[in-house]
């Protein structure tokens, strides 16, 4: 169920150091939002509209089976018990979202984790030990990658979770840390990446109920999730 978070997971671990490719905060927050907009494609949250009872924009849980994820299960259970805006939701997923993905690639056995030389120091505690997460199966990775650069560069029409991953990216300023193209290449994709991120991968004819309530959701949590609002 948490393949959104999972298949952006891998990306941001797809490198030379084996280490995710953004800065701590942005990798944290980037990866529960990506929980929170799994849980939207499976129709298990959306956004509050004018007509109900709780402030427009916040998220609320819909009914439905008990998710057995243990990704994504934390994050519904969450909302179950109170709406709250995308930020606040974030917020309270951040320090715990990021290992859960992890733990389950680790579990999954796409990658494992190896302690790297050397330390980084931690103002709480002195020093602390720095690990790696290096790939073990290169195939979802490879496949993941390759589905990204022919929506991109070839402009192949994404699945609902493949458009989430990338306006995800896009708005965090994370396609630079995944992909490395030259100046007039990067023209191209940062266009149409906008262009998806603004939700114009959803089909016209006859949209399907849960990619609507993926690209609703995913504009709803993309402001949050700006360069500007990063703070944590």
């Amino acid at each position: 169920m948490a393949r959104i978070a999972e298949d952006l997971g891998l990306l941001l671990l797809d490198n030379a150091s084996a280490r995710p490719a953004l800065d701590r905060t942005s990798h944290e927050r980037v990866l529960s939002a990506a929980v929170l907009l799994d849980l939207a494609y499976a129709c298990r949250i959306r956004p509050a509209v004018d007509s109900e009872p709780v402030e427009t924009g916040q998220l609320v849980a819909l009914t439905g089976p008990q998710p057995t994820d243990p990704v994504v299960a934390p994050a519904l259970q969450m909302l179950l018990r109170s709406p709250m805006s995308p930020a606040a939701a974030i917020a309270k997923l951040r320090r715990q979202t990021a290992g859960a993905v992890l733990s389950q690639l680790e579990r999954h056995g796409h990658i494992h984790r190896v302690r790297l030389q050397g330390n980084s120091f931690s103002n709480f505690s002195g020093f602390k030990r720095v690990y790696g997460w290096p790939l073990l199966d290169r195939t979802r990775v490879d496949e993941i990658r390759a589905t990204l650069m022919s929506v991109l560069l070839d402009n192949s029409t994404p699945d609902p979770a493949m458009a989430a991953l990338i306006s995800l990216l896009h708005t965090v300023d994370g396609l630079s840390a995944v992909l490395s193209l030259n100046e007039r290449a990067w023209e191209w994709v940062l266009s149409r990446a906008g262009d998806i991120a603004s939700g114009s991968w959803v089909r016209e004819s006859e949209p399907q109920l849960a990619e609507v309530n993926l690209a609703v959701t995913t504009a709803a949590i993309r402001p949050v999730l700006a360069p500007r609002n990063g703070a944590s």
